[in-house]
């Protein structure tokens, strides 16, 4: 009996000791479940943080593929694309074309493998894009053209295009010479230096002007041949031209470059631009506002280079997913010789 009463009270004392031990092990594993989650969430709020702290920080990585360095307004283009994209905080990623379509493919290919937020390029001309920017819309990167159109039909291969209304500049120097010429009773004998073939500019620029003049059936271009929109190549065709033809009234340039060439042909062979052969272009650089205010261009249709803001804040924008205008048209003016003389100190280009 005595054994059975000291077995009783060793059964008793075990069950408590095992109670105690399970009592403490719940209770530890409850703190440990307790404490785990807290640990979960302080983790996950602190890589939120970081990765918020992360996207803020990122720069928005730019391609953009320039034409060349053709002239006076491309080299004021590419500066502000340059200084824009400084000032905005992008990281710009620039490539120079030499005025050749090839380079400017490889280049927006480059930018598709670096994987950057968003591609824009000024195209050399305006055919034979498709297939590359198919590239781009399927690697899911947005496209901006910038001053110079593409004539796709698809247009959800870009976003938008900024720049100048190239018909219109056309117009515009079209209408100059219709009024100056209103009272003409004798034929009017235009030759005409083109931009590069092919170009949006060039096919506009020729397109508006044709349409003006031809309400004036005594005004009639001779001839007409591309420049390449450089001041060399300006010179040369001009050259060409005044030996081919000694009856030459008005030279109606694409550009300011190779009207200045025009300018040093004309001066060649011992005529006074600006009188001898009335002379319109299109830009309004500075050197072609300092060759306006000495009368050697009687008229110039202005095409504003300084598109970078424009660029930039387009960027943001369809980087960060905003809607944008699928055109965007600069604005710009027109000068005679004596608003060329008032304006000429204010050129920034």
């Amino acid at each position: 009996m005595k054994k059975m009463k000291m077995f009783g009270l060793l059964l008793a004392s075990v069950m408590l000791m095992l109670t105690v031990a399970c009592g403490n092990s719940s209770k530890d594993k409850e703190s440990t479940d307790d404490k785990a989650p807290a640990t979960a969430t302080e983790t996950k709020t602190e890589t939120k943080t970081d990765d918020t702290a992360a996207a803020s920080d990122k720069k928005i990585v730019l391609g953009f593929s320039q034409v060349g360095a053709e002239s006076g307004w491309r080299t004021a283009n590419t500066k502000s694309v340059q200084d824009s994209a400084k000032e905005a905080g992008f990281d710009l990623k620039f490539s120079d074309a030499q005025q050749k379509q090839e380079n400017q493919i490889k280049a927006i290919r480059s930018f598709i493998q670096q994987k950057v937020d968003v591609i824009a390029f000024s195209p050399v001309v305006e055919s034979g894009w498709d297939t590359v920017l198919k590239e781009a819309k399927d690697a899911g990167i947005p496209v901006i053209l910038t001053d110079r159109a593409v004539d796709s039909t698809d247009t959800t291969l870009y976003q938008t295009f900024i720049g100048s209304d190239f018909v219109e500049e056309g117009r515009s120097a079209g209408k100059w010479l219709v009024d100056t010429y209103k009272d003409a009773k004798e034929p009017v004998n235009i030759v005409e230096l083109e931009g590069t073939t092919g170009s949006a500019p060039a096919n506009d620029r020729k397109a508006g002007f044709d349409e003006v003049i031809a309400q004036n059936p005594n005004l009639k271009v001779i001839a007409s041949q591309t420049g390449d929109f450089t001041r060399a190549k300006g010179k040369e065709v001009m050259q060409s031209f005044l030996k081919a033809h000694k009856d030459i009234d008005v030279l109606y340039a694409h550009n300011d470059d190779m009207a200045l060439g025009a300018i040093q042909a004309i001066e060649a062979a011992g005529l006074v631009p600006g009188k001898d052969i009335v002379i319109i272009s299109v830009d309004g650089v500075h050197d072609g506002f300092v060759a306006a205010s000495e009368g050697k261009i009687n008229f110039i249709v202005e095409c504003n280079p300084l598109l970078g803001p424009q660029l930039m804040q387009a960027v943001r924008d369809v980087y960060e997913g905003k809607e944008v205008p699928k055109r965007i048209v600069t604005k710009e003016g027109v000068f005679t010789s004596e608003d060329a003389k008032r304006e000429l100190p204010n050129r920034q280009y």
